[in-house]
């Protein structure tokens, strides 16, 4: 018959309606381990801590940035001021009138009559004279003006709209080890969430395994309280007609209808548990709260058997333990923190080049158009005086460095205490199976001889009872030390952090 189940009720087959899953410790755990959400969160975590990784590699490359502005301004920049400007503009006119005023203070002292006279015998009169040159100074007092004012035009510099922009290259050449420590910092983070998804991982097998045989426990004591009603109902059945037939008292019939009780009660409270431990079996494999599912280790007669005492190897769990792992992150991590901090104190020097344009530009006077520069250069930075600011820094960080060893040493006595007691239980629990053993073998013998001299009429029905009382107990321990000897096992795993 178990096998015929164990065929048609394969693992992540459509079952029909009625029909139950069949489960194995192996399958319950992939299935856990898929369905657990902080386990995801933890895979998403390690992403995140890969992309940091790779974000922080490339602080060692040279970074490239563009930036563009425009500005609108109400006002223009002035070279000139308003009375050079004027002075500019006006340049010809002044000229020419001092120009004027300085051929009137000569001619003023000259002889005109007689020079008249001999512009008059060769027919030009000194009015044409004086008229001609009136004119050719005008001419060229327009002419000086409108190169006065050329150049005002000129010096104009038209900045009221401004178009501006440059691209820059920055390479980092030395920024006191902190490029250094933050790299290391986000390797040790990557390794933390590896670490700590190595964690949630073990604890997630931990909790199905401890459901898994919880479920199992409670199925087989459910057999067996169902085995002892039988037992015990079959007794008061006798003892019915016993008392019918004058051979046993009514004291006798109520005692044993004392015990059906018993059993029944016991009986539905080992129902109701195996219920709700099967609950959070299925919400722990991400199953329906309600499936129906029977586990592979409920048809096996025994459930575990006694086995070979481990050897205590506490080395083992303080390289495997991921949580010390994690420990050993943090503390690393401190460190890292604390040379991040020191490199405010030391010189940074980094390598700096690019290209600026803008419009107007000044590179060949103020010209509307797009023009610009190549540049390089060294940018180097030395604090020199920050109040011990970093210092305390510093010393901040080197203590929660030493608070973290502290806790680390504190972690590894705490599991190497744990080792030693998960394995002592394994032996203490080995010892109590071969104990429950034997006691089955004598309480199978007790119980066979009770009934046998309950038939003859030489024992009463307390007396076969109390054997069959005994033989529940026998059970009872025995499935009790074989579910204590798979749990200590368990517990022994995740110790040592080999819980695979």
């Amino acid at each position: 018959m178990i096998k015929k189940i164990c065929v048609v009720l394969l693992l992540g087959t459509t079952l029909p309606a009625g029909a139950q899953r069949l489960l194995t410790l192996d399958s319950c755990r992939q299935m856990a381990l898929r369905n657990n959400k902080q386990i995801r969160i933890s895979k998403v975590k390690q992403e995140v801590a890969e992309n940091v990784r790779r974000s922080a590699r490339t602080k060692y490359l040279p970074h490239v940035s563009a930036i563009g502005t425009y500005e609108h301004t109400s006002k223009e920049i002035s070279i000139l001021n308003e009375s050079q400007k004027t002075a500019l503009g006006n340049i010809g006119t002044s000229l020419v009138g001092g120009v004027q005023e300085g051929l009137s203070n000569v001619t003023s002292q000259l002889p005109m009559q007689n020079i008249a006279g001999l512009l008059g015998t060769m027919g030009i009169s000194m009015e044409g004279i004086q008229t001609l040159m009136n004119q050719s100074l005008t001419q060229t007092a327009g002419q000086l003006n409108e190169k006065g004012q050329n150049i005002v035009d000129a010096f104009r510099t038209d900045t009221r709209n401004i178009w501006a922009g440059s691209v820059m290259l920055l390479q980092p050449v030395f920024l006191g080890g902190a490029l250094i420590a933050m790299n290391k910092m986000a390797d040790i983070t990557e390794d933390l969430a590896a670490n700590s998804a190595e964690a949630k991982r073990q604890a997630t097998l931990y909790n199905i395994d401890q459901a898994y045989w919880q479920v199992v426990s409670l199925t087989h004591k459910k057999k067996l309280a169902e085995g002892y009603l039988d037992l015990i109902k079959k007794l008061d059945s006798d003892v019915t007609k016993m008392i019918e037939e004058g051979v046993a008292t009514r004291s006798d019939g109520l005692s044993v209808s004392v015990k059906v009780n018993e059993a029944e009660m016991a009986v539905t409270k080992v129902n109701d548990g195996l219920v709700l431990s099967k609950m959070l079996l299925c919400q722990l494999c991400g199953l329906p709260v309600d499936e129906q599912i029977t586990l592979a280790d409920e048809y096996q007669e025994n459930i575990a058997v006694v086995t070979v005492t481990p050897q205590l190897d506490v080395e083992k769990a303080v390289a495997f333990r991921p949580e010390l792992k994690m420990l050993q992150n943090t503390v690393d991590l401190s460190r890292q923190a604390t040379n991040l901090l020191k490199a405010g104190n030391l010189p940074q020097v980094a390598l700096i080049g690019g290209y600026a344009f803008s419009n107007p530009n000044v590179f060949n006077g103020f010209e509307k158009k797009f023009a610009g520069f190549w540049n390089v250069g060294v940018l180097v930075r030395v604090p020199i005086w920050n109040w011990g600011d970093v210092m305390y820094k510093v010393r901040a960080s080197k203590g929660a460095t030493s608070i973290a060893s502290l806790e680390l040493e504190e972690a590894r006595e705490k599991i190497e205490l744990q080792v030693n007691q998960n394995t002592f239980r394994v032996n203490e629990a080995n010892k109590k199976l071969a104990m429950a053993q034997a006691s089955i073998a004598r309480a199978d013998e007790n119980l066979r001889t009770a009934n046998l001299g309950f038939k003859e009429g030489v024992i009463t029905p307390t007396t076969v009872m109390e054997a069959q009382t005994a033989w529940l107990q026998a059970q009872s321990q025995k499935i009790d030390a074989e579910i204590d000897v798979k749990l200590s096992q368990v517990d022994l795993q995740k110790s040592l952090g080999i819980l695979e």
